[in-house]
């Protein structure tokens, strides 16, 4: 019983469940899904040539398919590339896209247990950090090629993931003058704090909902998905910053893209959607209009991590939804919003913030 109460062996277990048992599953049923999903927005049957007999699982086959093809397919590797830089550029966006889950809970502490990885006091600012060096994945496998459209992908993507890097950071400043902290565990339980009473709780979304639009649309012209797809733009540059990779190289370029969508909705979750929490859910049991429900220990914890999944899927389909129905950007319109438009709105974001917190301080409101 000591050896599995070790935080190291807590680690462990909690990195071999989170990360292959949530996040990577998600992340694969997610390539499948977003054909689905594609198909269905666009009123057509979608993936379903992967049978065994008469099994079809509507579609479900088609996961396996993908793997043993990727597997197996010639990995060609053009003459005059970089080796090592073009073995290890598929890595950083994964790897960046893997250590949000450090510091992301999925329910409150049980006793000595935490279903959080780790839990520093410079949690978000940590994320930020990590996630940041995604852009490196980008731009040494575009300049590794030895292909110039390859290098004009990896030019745009640096461009615009470096720009909306700048206003993703000051989205969250106004968040944490609000909360009083950068720590991942204290700003989702100053989430469960209300207004009213016990009636209306104070997410992220309802204290900060500017930075809500600014922080997603920020993620998402991270993640260099449509409508921020100009760094893969076949219409215009051929292809992408990847385009001279193949079997599994590709394919880990293409998985860290869904784990990067899992991430923006894990982190959106817990951001702004109050993470793990339940509306009047508490550690001994619903509190309403001066009302008491009690729930034992373990619904409590079942109800947290079925919200924070729940939250997290959701968000994952709005984010694949949203990619089938909002027209592309080119690429000066992308840069043109960041810089013209959502950098100053999130600069006064900032501000009004400041000011309204000033003023409640001051008048004690």
């Amino acid at each position: 019983m000591d050896i599995l109460l070790h935080p190291v062996t807590q680690a462990l277990i909690k990195i071999a469940i989170i990360v292959m048992g949530f996040v990577m599953a998600l992340g694969t049923v997610l390539t499948l899904m977003e054909r689905k999903w594609m198909s269905a927005v666009q009123d057509r049957i979608g993936p379903n040539r992967a049978n065994v007999g008469r099994f079809t699982g509507h579609g479900a086959l088609h996961i396996a398919a993908d793997g043993l093809k990727s597997i197996f397919k010639e990995d060609t590797i053009p003459k005059g590339v970089d080796l090592l830089i073009f073995g290890l550029a598929p890595f950083f966006g994964f790897i960046s896209a893997m250590t949000v889950w450090a510091v992301i809970p999925f329910a409150a502490p049980l006793g000595p247990v935490t279903f959080q990885i780790t839990d520093v006091n410079i949690g978000i600012l940590l994320v930020l950090a990590l996630t940041s060096l995604g852009v490196y994945g980008a731009v040494l496998a575009g300049w590794s090629s030895n292909n110039k459209y390859a290098l004009l992908g990896a030019a745009r993507a640096s461009a615009q993931m470096l720009s909306y890097e700048i206003f993703l950071g000051l989205s969250l400043v106004g968040l944490f003058m609000v909360y009083g902290s950068v720590q991942v565990s204290t700003l989702v339980e100053q989430q469960n704090t209300y207004w009213f009473g016990d009636v209306i709780p104070k997410w992220g979304m309802f204290t900060q909902p500017v930075a809500l639009v600014l922080f997603f649309t920020a993620m998402l012209a991270e993640s260099k998905r449509l409508p921020f797809d100009a760094p893969e733009g076949e219409s215009e540059i051929i292809a992408g910053y990847f385009m001279e990779y193949s079997g599994m190289r590709w394919s880990a370029f293409m998985l860290a893209e869904y784990i990067t969508v899992v991430g923006i909705a894990a982190l959106t979750t817990t951001l702004f959607l109050g993470g793990y929490n339940v509306p009047w859910l508490h550690q001994d049991g619903f509190h309403l209009f001066g009302g008491f429900l009690p729930v034992p220990a373990w619904l409590v914890l079942l109800l947290q991590i079925g919200s924070f999944i729940t939250k997290v899927v959701l968000l994952c389909w709005f984010i694949i939804i949203l990619r089938w129905t909002v027209p592309k950007f080119r690429f000066d319109q992308t840069m043109e919003l960041g810089w013209k438009k959502l950098l100053p709105v999130s600069l006064a974001n900032v501000a009004v913030t400041a000011l309204v917190l000033l003023a409640i301080d001051t008048w004690h409101l």
